[in-house]
């Protein structure tokens, strides 16, 4: 480890310190409907949306009728998606002729999207037409982002709303969240990539000659707008196999940066909103603090077993730390924080195989995504799932003090309780089920690369990522075979709304609550007491859940390469 990759980390955590308060304001705006300046430009195409869909934004719905519309909306976007994807050869904007996507690899890839994973069983530039990419794909990144985004504003109105019925109007939350948010920073950001050498245009393909004489063709696209926000919306899909590793998508360190950056941004953002619409901007404060500490913690592992490197190649006179599978423009550093990043939140682009990391700092991308990725999180889905938690850790504290578990002025009985866990089971019992059932059929055997440890490690680290919306892999993993495509299309929904549908019923149950006070038996939910709890409770319920699959896979990988056996 070295002093600049230190500097380098700690100067991510200021600069994002720096940018939450800004961005929770601009959030928390759009969560109150409130006009920004903005609305000047994009308020008539807002209007224009409403009319033509027969909407009153300021009809507001309970939680049921705001959960039916959301998945009406989710479902009629994946069936366009699978339709455009199946039928792209016919479709324009295809310069390089590609045939329609395959019926597997389609159905994967249309659940994928709209669920905000964005896993990838194919080689973009080599399946996906510029049409697929730009309408099938990017409308899902932007959406399923905005999605996201409107389900946080809807529990947050559960915490903060009195004896109310309804937790806001679905279709207002996300379009404005998309006009407002998504789109002007997308494309802002677009710009940005496009000066630092990110391509943007329609041509198909251009053709080099190599230092060695040979012709070469390479693949082109609107790559910058579909950079821009699938970094945002912690989307992830990469328009080039290689995701951002490729040069044309990140291109270097400061592109590298700012990717990182724009990762957490909305999420951390979101931290702060959630403070203020409960009333006590300390409280997003104190969940801020929880995700750093956790975040820190998975940076430093991470960090600290790349440089370390690996003491089989050591033996071989090859020193350093491991560079396998990172790009020298980028070093270990800064490869291993992009790692950490991106599966703390439910992001998914990488810009190194996590497949070659060492075995435990492979393990901490994996244990981000199997805590339920709520440290940060995906936008929206993050700051949910982190008070899904805080409601576990809060009920917990009620037992230990001996009243009643209230967290910011709602009492949190035994129906919100049990949603709570509800939702947070999710995640294992799909997670270890389909795992296991890939770790003995002939179908999940045939994908992992690599025997003992390693390969399931790749089964599991692939339906975490599924399950946990995702969408990153270990890149060992052959997972274009209708058994992977069709199980990991399953995982996939179930984890993205098998999670909303209690937490739906939790804000709608909140918002109907009365406001009780903080009393002198109450436990403080802002202090380093608090804090503390949260990660607790995070490290145990999600964490420990996982330990029998970790030791079977990253940290048997790991005790055998320490007696020199790699796999």
């Amino acid at each position: 480890m070295t002093f600049s990759g230190w500097a380098l980390i700690l100067a991510f955590v200021m600069i994002l310190l720096l940018l939450t308060r800004p961005m929770g304001l601009w959030l928390f705006a759009l969560y109150e409907g409130r006009p920004t300046p903005l609305h000047r430009l994009f308020g008539p195409v807002e209007t224009g949306f409403y009319r033509l869909a027969g909407i009153d934004p300021a009809a507001e719905q309970g939680w049921r009728r705001y959960a039916v519309h959301m998945l009406l909306f989710n479902l009629g976007l994946l069936l366009l998606s699978y339709l455009i994807l199946r039928t792209q050869a016919w479709l324009p904007f295809n310069p390089r002729g590609l045939p329609n996507v395959a019926p597997d690899i389609a159905f994967n890839t249309a659940i994928s999207f709209a669920t905000n994973t964005n896993w990838q069983s194919y080689a973009g530039e080599a399946v996906m037409s510029h049409f697929s990419q730009m309408v099938a794909l990017a409308v899902h990144n932007f959406t399923s982002a905005a999605t996201g985004i409107a389900l946080a504003f809807a529990l947050f109105r559960g915490f903060a709303r009195r004896e109310a019925a309804t937790v806001g109007n679905f279709w207002a939350d996300m379009v404005r969240v998309t006009l407002y948010l998504l789109l002007p920073l997308s494309i802002v950001y677009a710009l940005v990539l496009i000066a630092n050498g990110v391509p943007q245009t329609l041509a198909g393909s251009v053709d080099a000659t190599t230092l060695e004489g040979a012709r070469q063709t390479i693949a082109l696209g609107p790559v910058a707008s579909q950079e821009a926000i699938k970094m945002l919306g912690t989307n992830g899909g990469g328009f080039f196999n290689a995701n951002s590793a490729h040069p044309f998508e990140n291109p270097n360190a400061l592109t590298n940066f700012v990717e990182m950056l724009s990762i957490f941004l909305i999420g951390v953002g979101l931290t702060w909103t959630f403070g203020r619409a409960v009333g006590n901007v300390r409280q997003g404060w104190a969940i801020f603090a929880a995700m750093m500490i956790l975040f820190l913690a998975g940076t430093t592992v991470a960090y600290w077993q790349e440089a370390a490197g690996n003491p089989v190649l050591h033996g071989l006179g090859v020193s350093g730390g491991n560079m396998e599978g990172k790009e020298v423009r980028f070093g270990i550093a800064a490869s291993a924080l992009f790692s950490v990043v991106t599966t703390a939140a439910s992001c998914g682009a990488v810009n190194a195989m996590h497949d070659s990391f060492t075995a435990l700092g492979g393990m901490i991308p994996l244990i981000n995504i199997q805590l339920g990725e709520v440290v940060v999180g995906g936008v929206g889905a993050g700051i949910y799932g982190f008070l899904l938690f805080a409601i576990l850790a809060v009920f917990v504290a009620g037992l230990m003090v001996g009243r009643s578990p209230e967290y910011v002025g709602k009492k949190i009985e035994a129906r919100e309780v049990k949603l709570a866990v509800l939702a947070i089971a999710v995640l294992p019992l799909v997670i270890l089920g389909f795992t296991a059932l890939s770790a003995v059929l002939p179908a999940g055997l045939a994908g992992p690369l690599n025997k003992g440890p390693h390969g399931f490690s790749e089964i599991l680290y692939a339906f975490t990522s599924g399950v946990g919306n995702n969408g990153s892999a270990f890149a060992g993993l052959t997972a274009a075979t209708p058994y992977y495509d069709g199980l990991l299309g399953v995982a996939m929904w179930i984890g993205r709304f098998f999670v909303i549908i209690p937490m739906l019923a939790i804000a709608g149950s909140l918002a109907a609550k009365k406001y009780v006070p903080a009393g002198a038996g109450s436990f403080p939910t802002t202090g380093p007491l608090w804090v503390g709890l949260l990660v607790g409770i995070i490290l145990i319920v999600g964490g420990l859940t996982f330990l029998p699959s970790l030791a079977l896979g990253p940290i048997a990988d790991h005790l055998a390469m320490i007696r020199g056996q790699l796999f």
